[in-house]
């Protein structure tokens, strides 16, 4: 089980998110506890923010309501491993996600305001971001640890496949799903995935997820393609369709 301690002024944020999807399924199961940390709770009078020295703008988050949860957290469970939102923080990404998913006790603190005052950062392993953006509060990069560590526990998703279908998590990006009906507004579902034959559909799957990551990221194209994906990569460059590429190979 991964527990998860959310240090924020805002816990129903996250308490709200954690009812529904994913996250409430790994709750359910327990193979997720969150544990949303309202700093008002540590602050006399609910103060948690004040001014910053220096004649600076906005208001920052102090340090005695942060101490004291971190405290209160590790006197009950033992010292986790901390995170703290930051703008300029580690990017998180998959490979990072599942770095995280070997840790059993994470805390995130949620910076709000300008900032949060510097002397936290002593408790803190790592800073964290989402991206080279501006947030209101960092709750929205906490659930994103959240949701992201939790679907990939075992147990979590009713189908584990699907996991391994996820763009990231191997060489190439995700490709196109269809559903019911087959037909919508002169829009078909492609006949391969009609026609039952599976050898096909995987072709059909890697041809779309190269042509994905060709047309969006190619700094994620592997260096050590296989012949087959190689074959591809050429076809997909030259304008060749997924038809054409099958008819060329005999294997229609």
């Amino acid at each position: 089980m991964v527990h998860f301690f959310v240090l924020t002024i805002f816990p129903r944020i996250i308490e709200c998110y954690c009812d529904y999807g994913i996250v409430r399924q790994a709750v359910k199961k327990g193979k997720v506890k969150v544990e949303a940390v309202d700093l008002r709770g540590f602050a006399p009078k609910g103060q948690v923010d004040d001014v910053p020295f220096g004649g600076l703008p906005g208001m920052v988050l102090k340090p005695e309501p942060i101490f004291e949860a971190y405290e209160s957290v590790v006197k009950r469970y033992g010292r986790p491993y901390v995170l703290i939102t930051e703008p300029w923080g580690r990017r998180i990404d998959q490979s990072y996600v599942e770095e995280l998913l070997q840790k059993e006790k994470i805390m995130i603190i949620c910076g709000r305001y300008e900032g949060v005052d510097e002397r936290v950062k002593s408790l803190v392993d790592e800073e964290v971001s989402i991206g080279d953006l501006i947030l209101s509060g960092g709750e929205i990069v906490a659930l994103t640890l959240i949701d992201t560590v939790s679907r990939l526990i075992p147990g979590v998703l009713s189908e584990p496949q699907s996991i391994e279908e996820d763009s990231y998590r191997g060489r190439w990006l995700g490709y196109p799903v269809y559903t019911r009906p087959r037909e919508f507004r002169g829009l078909k579902v492609p006949e391969v995935l009609l026609s039952g034959n599976h050898r096909l559909i995987e072709l059909w799957k890697l041809w779309h997820r190269i042509e994905n990551t060709l047309k969006k990221r190619q700094d994620l194209i592997p260096k050590d393609l296989t012949p087959i994906e190689e074959d591809m990569v050429e076809s997909i460059r030259k304008g060749k369709s997924f038809e054409e590429w099958i008819k060329s190979k005999n294997l229609s």
